[in-house]
């Protein structure tokens, strides 16, 4: 029996079978060649063919996950073309007479150091996609076909790290949780956890040379550990409190369609937070009322050019019908600081946080910000659509934004373009918001509160810094009596005032946002029956 510790980022249990993704493979050999130029034709077919895989991982992704979420593997495609990349795995064949797999991993890892060294948070991220395509290309080379994910048993996924190209093959009705020995909070494999309702830890430090597929493991996400080969009376113990979290599921169940009010019928709004067009169909599964945070910023990652204006309204508009008159509150693109687009040419910053991000790229480059407004006006009118600006500090910069959403308005007007006037409000991150929300107040229909961002300005402390982790406390009194002022001052004008941020679904903080006068909790999808069941006991 072994058990490591790690991070959670998803709390559940589960005891199942562990299936080892990625960690097996054989290390690629050198091996001398005759033949150079056969070789670089070897190579260069086993290209294509991945090429080609690629694309059909594209068709699927389209089908799931959404246009937008599945353009990383038009990334992969447009890197395999690369010219660097290519000419140093021929020249490398040429020149040291070596075997293609061995030409290509070495490319492979000298490409992702070059990228994993420099400043760029976007060029950072590439280290991964580079190995993932050579990785592919070497498996080809091999005569090693992709695992089949689709038919899988369900299982425990176990690996180093998931990229998105595998996390899309996966049945994920068969996944029962995850653990990676890398990853973030952020990652594509942690945000499928919460969406999932699945235990996922990340950060684990197992030695995956001895773990094996088919091994028993238990995953407990509200301890932060993993065990394989547990003995029969850990066994025996996590199936109690399986059932135990089933039963409390169920009853959950029970609270699908009843209203989320107080003991004293006070009615709070509790929508979900999504970031493609995909995860709607998590809301609806646990019957969010609306959703209360879209973040725009996914339609442009994970893409080489900005999506047009056309691919933004077909976004808006799926969710907005899907959602079919509920409220969705759409948040205006929010690039910067931790999401960092190439094409956006930012270039590098000291404290890329307290830099060139969010609205004032929008006011910086108003072409930009109104092709987003455009699409969301032309939206407007399949659903109940409000939109909701980041990263304000001041009534000038709204004033602003009015103006430029008036310019757009007038635009639709001549080219006779039916819209309607949507909610517009700002999101509450900055102390600055904070002290002149009395005077916000009075010009936008609403807040929302980003207590993620709201927390580290207010701190003084860097989220993503792990060494932080200790003195960052989203309980502080100073955060709170900023929220109580941001809604007292709200009601003063009439105005709604909610929150979007992490702190939404801290159950520990429910009753405490109930007496602060909280409208309305934005969550992950599959925190809204427990939010739902708190408040209701209030």
């Amino acid at each position: 029996m072994q058990q490591f510790a790690g991070k959670s980022v998803f709390k559940g249990i589960v005891l199942g079978p562990v299936l080892l993704f990625g960690g097996q493979d054989d290390q690629v050999r050198r091996k001398k060649i005759e033949d150079a130029e056969a070789e670089v034709s070897r190579m260069d077919a086993a290209r294509e063919k991945a090429k080609n895989q690629l694309q059909a991982l594209y068709d699927k992704a389209v089908k799931e996950v959404g246009e937008s979420s599945a353009a990383i593997f038009e990334v992969h495609q447009m890197m395999l073309d690369d010219d660097d990349y290519l000419d140093s795995i021929q020249n490398m064949i040429r020149s040291e007479l070596v075997n293609a797999e061995y030409a290509v991993a070495m490319t492979g890892d000298n490409f992702a150091e070059m990228f994993a060294n420099m400043d760029d948070d976007y060029m950072k991220a590439r280290a991964a996609d580079v190995k993932d395509i050579s990785n592919r290309v070497i498996r080809i080379l091999e005569g090693r076909e992709d695992v089949d994910m689709s038919s899988m048993d369900p299982a425990i996924i176990v690996a180093d790290d998931l990229s998105p190209s595998e996390t899309v093959q996966m049945d994920k009705e068969k996944i029962l949780g995850f653990v990676t020995v890398h990853g973030s909070t952020n990652s594509h494999t942690a945000i499928l956890a919460r969406m999932m309702n699945i235990p996922a830890l990340i950060g684990v430090p197992m030695d995956l040379n001895q773990i094996r597929t088919g091994m028993t493991a238990v995953v407990d996400g509200f301890e932060g550990t993993v065990t394989f080969e547990p003995d029969e009376e850990l066994c025996a113990e996590t199936r109690k409190k399986m059932e135990e979290e089933q039963e409390k599921l169920r009853l959950l169940e029970d609270l699908k369609g009843q209203e989320t009010v107080t003991k004293d019928g006070r009615k709070i709004h509790l929508y979900a937070n999504i970031g493609s067009v995909s995860d709607v169909g998590y809301v609806l599964e646990n019957d969010g009322e609306g959703i209360g945070l879209f973040r725009s910023e996914f339609l442009y990652l994970g893409r080489d050019d900005f999506p047009s204006e056309e691919e933004q309204f077909q976004a808006y508009r799926q969710v907005a019908q899907t959602m079919a008159g509920k409220k969705v509150i759409i948040r205006t693109l929010d690039i910067g600081a931790d999401k960092q687009v190439d094409y956006f040419n930012l270039g590098k910053e000291d404290n890329p946080a307290l830099g060139y991000r969010a609205i004032r790229i929008c006011l910086k480059q108003p072409d930009i910000f109104k092709a987003q407004l455009r699409a969301l006006f032309r939206a407007t009118t399949f659903g109940n659509i409000s939109i909701m600006y980041p990263m304000i500090t001041s009534v000038e910069e709204v004033k602003r934004i009015y103006e430029i959403v008036e310019e757009v308005k007038k635009e639709l007007d001549e080219a006779g373009i039916v819209y309607k006037n949507p909610e517009q409000g700002i999101m509450i991150e900055t102390p600055a918001s904070v002290m002149v929300s009395d005077e916000l107040a009075e010009i936008v229909d609403f807040f929302s509160i980003g207590t993620n961002d709201l927390t580290q300005y207010t701190l003084a402390i860097d989220r993503q810094n792990a060494k932080l982790d200790d003195f960052y406390n989203p309980h502080h009194p100073a955060i709170l009596r900023m929220i109580k002022m941001v809604v007292d001052n709200a009601h003063k004008h009439g105005k709604w005032a909610g929150i979007c941020g992490e702190l939404g679904a801290d159950l520990e903080l429910t009753e405490e946002f109930v007496r602060i006068g909280l409208d309305e909790l934005s969550v992950s999808p599959s925190m809204v029956l427990k939010v739902r069941k708190a408040i209701r006991e209030c």
